[in-house]
């Protein structure tokens, strides 16, 4: 229970919250129709059309949009110059709170995950949560659906291997599921139903989450000092990234998130966001109110709901559970793709999971700020095949009037201030456009000048403002490919085009040029098609639409070059795109990148091999005692029972499939086959005991070979 002298904030009047939604958003609708009075006397002046009627609507939808960000900016600089009290974190005392007795799970779901970096911010988190003296108030879950059976293995391996290192028998738990329904969120739910009252809070990890132990506690003593609170989200912080493309986002991130989050928080407060991780859930309110429905159709818009974090925080908002932005909590981190092309794949997952989100908008009893969370997420995507229409209209519109030999101004402006040229009337729309995208990194960096300490974390002011520069131009040439990426997404997905929801791929490979050609030929084809038409249209404004024609035609090398490590690298010596983590690297992320640097020098890959991970839980006797006690445990838990009968598992047919295995060996059974005898806790005690005793000619060659390998090692 709460401590007695617990001390909440007051709740903000409704109306008080009223004034300030209807405050911020008037600012950006205001903003946005003067700049779009602006822009219909410039397309007033050369005669109106239909296509000038599309051209005006889309610019006002993409201006809107461009000016929220922009007040956001404005909005958190000004809070964070002058500081505020309406936040969670401005709780009096609530690093006082006594949260002796209180439980929390802190679970990790992971889905065909890299083993080796999940348990290694794993046994980050966990040393540093021990060094505050509150270990004995957590616990730990791996929450498996891996569906590659030598990846279930190495999990289950490295797992215990954790375990005895850390004398932590009974804090860290392993469990994979059986059957693998509702993703993510149906993960979560599978373990809630199983284990979720004994623990007050969960905290929800990604796969590449680590977490600072006192940030651990300070989430839960924050739940207890404020009760009303059901779901308090950090704000991660990026690290680890060594590719230029992942330091260039990584920099952003760190530079850009603190303004743009607190001008969030202003209008937001306890009606905020969740974003799938790095997170405290108050359990009980969320097993009771958070169980997602299936949508109604058929792919991608129907069925189970992809992206389950927004959703979730509406659902919690909708039964008075206050949702917080813990923005200025330090101490969460979490990790990025390191390329293009792997950022735009996490980006199409995305996509399908923001756009059925229009299925829930209008859903019965959501609060009205939930509904503008869900149409923001929403518009992230569909602004991109908006701009791609907008250029193309403003194309057509220009040519069109070359073509017809129509007068450039055939009518005086409708604005009495302004008597300027048609041209200079175009430059001034073009300036103003370009303040309110840039207006807020240019806040971010005042707001860096005003912080010494955090300034110097970024290598000094000069090196950051350089690093915006650098990091504007690269984004710059990024945007006009995460418009043809999202048309695309948008459009695939309005055809009924699944995309599925592969796990992301996190580590730094590099993009070879062949793999980024097969990726970027239509980008690059679009580029040099529509420059050469631009060319031909008029050459003035060819040159205007460089920044992006050359984002499209440049995008193969673009690709490449920013995803390989050694131009990361020499940014780094140059003092580019420096972030705090770099420059004052947290004992986590020392400690985690040390273990990584060991697995790198020990070249761990006996699991690597193809079926090997099932090669070594028949023959390995500590790996099948491991495995085979896992089953057995899970067998005698009533929770699981459906689970197996679903699987098939302890039937006939799977004894069947492990002679079939011996005979023939692994390659002859489907990817389905093989988990289905590994789910079997008869089978794998069998095929262990066969594998050692059957003579070698009763076994398929792939088993001699296995069993002469293993017994040089």
């Amino acid at each position: 229970m709460a401590d007695a002298k617990t001390i909440s904030i007051a709740p903000l009047p409704r109306i008080a919250r009223g004034w300030r939604l209807f405050i911020f958003f008037t600012s950006a609708l205001v903003l946005t129709g003067f700049v779009s009075m602006v822009f219909a006397d410039l397309l007033w002046r050369t005669g109106w059309s239909a296509s000038r009627t599309i051209l005006l609507v889309l610019f006002v939808i993409l201006f809107w949009f461009t000016a929220v960000g922009c007040m956001t900016g404005i909005y958190g600089f000004v809070l964070r110059v002058f500081g505020t009290r309406q936040r969670i974190t401005a709780i009096a005392d609530y690093r006082g709170q006594n949260i002796e007795g209180v439980s929390t799970a802190v679970i990790f779901p992971i889905c065909n995950e890299d083993a080796i970096r999940v348990y290694e911010g794993l046994r980050a988190t966990y040393e540093s949560l021990k060094k505050t003296g509150k270990l004995a108030n957590f616990d730990f879950f791996i929450l498996s659906d891996t569906t590659d059976a030598d990846k279930w293995v190495e999990e289950e391996r490295r797992w215990y291997d954790l375990v005895r290192e850390l004398d932590a028998l009974g804090k860290i738990y392993y469990r994979r599921r059986l059957v693998n329904e509702g993703r993510k969120s149906g993960n979560v739910r599978d373990f809630l139903n199983a284990w979720g009252r004994r623990y007050r809070y969960f905290i929800c990890f990604d796969a590449d989450s680590i977490m600072r132990g006192e940030t651990l506690v300070d989430l839960v003593k924050l739940m207890e000092a404020h009760p009303t609170a059901g779901l308090i989200q950090t704000v991660p912080a990026l690290v680890n990234a060594e590719t230029l493309f992942g330091r260039i986002q990584q920099f952003a991130n760190r530079l850009y998130a603190p303004v743009f989050i607190a001008g969030l928080n202003y209008w937001a407060l306890d009606l905020g966001n969740y974003w799938g991780h790095n997170a405290i859930i108050r359990t009980e309110p969320f097993m009771q109110f958070c169980d997602l429905p299936q949508l109604p159709g058929r792919r991608p818009f129907g069925g189970q709901i992809l992206s389950h974090d927004f959703v979730e925080a509406a659902l919690m908002l909708r039964e008075n559970w206050e949702v917080w932005f813990a923005y200025d909590l330090e101490g969460s981190f979490e990790e990025a793709p390191q390329s293009l092309i792997e950022n735009a794949q996490r980006d199409r997952r995305w996509c399908q999971g923001n756009l059925q989100h229009s299925m829930v908008l209008f859903a019965k009893g959501l609060r009205g700020v939930s509904r503008l969370h869900l149409t923001l997420g929403i518009f992230a995507y569909l602004t991109g095949p908006l701009w791609l229409l907008f250029l193309l209209t403003f194309n057509w519109i220009y040519g069109y009037q070359k073509y017809t030999n129509l007068s450039t101004i055939t009518y005086p402006a409708f604005t009495p201030y302004l008597h300027v040229s048609g041209r200079a009337h175009a430059l001034l729309i073009f300036i103003v456009c370009m303040v309110v995208l840039m207006l807020p990194k240019f806040f971010s960096l005042i707001d860096l000048g005003f912080d010494l300490p955090r300034r110097r974390q970024f290598g000094g002011l000069a090196r950051a403002t350089l690093s915006v520069v650098c990091e504007t131009i690269f984004s710059t040439l990024h945007a006009p490919l995460q418009m043809l990426w999202h048309t695309r997404f948008v459009v695939t997905n309005f055809l009924g085009m699944s995309t599925g929801w592969p796990s992301q791929k996190r580590a730094d490979a590099g993009t070879p040029w062949l793999y980024a050609a097969r990726r970027h030929w239509g980008h690059t084809l679009v580029g040099l098609i529509w420059g050469t038409l631009m060319w031909l249209l008029d050459p003035t404004l060819f040159f205007w639409f460089t920044p992006v024609l050359a984002g499209m035609a440049l995008s193969i090398p673009l690709s490449v070059l920013t995803s390989r490590s050694k131009y990361g690298i020499r940014a780094r010596q140059a003092g580019l795109f420096l972030t705090p983590e770099e420059t004052e690297p947290p004992e986590e992320i020392v400690s985690l990148r040390a273990q990584m640097k060991l697995h790198e020098l020990v070249a761990e890959t006996i699991s690597r091999k193809q079926f090997g991970g099932l090669a070594e839980a028949v023959l390995d006797p500590y790996i099948n005692a491991i495995h085979v006690s896992l089953l057995r445990e899970k067998r005698l838990n009533p929770v699981y029972a459906e689970q197996f009968s679903k699987l098939g598992a302890g039937t006939d047919e799977t004894q069947m499939l492990g002679e079939k295995l011996l005979a023939e060996g692994p390659n002859k059974l489907s990817d389905t086959q093989r988990l289905l005898v590994m789910a079997d806790q008869r089978v794998m005690v069998w095929l262990h005991q066969q594998a050692w005793q059957r003579p070698p000619e009763a076994l398929a060659p792939w088993w001699r070979a296995a069993i002469a390998e293993y017994s040089r090692q």
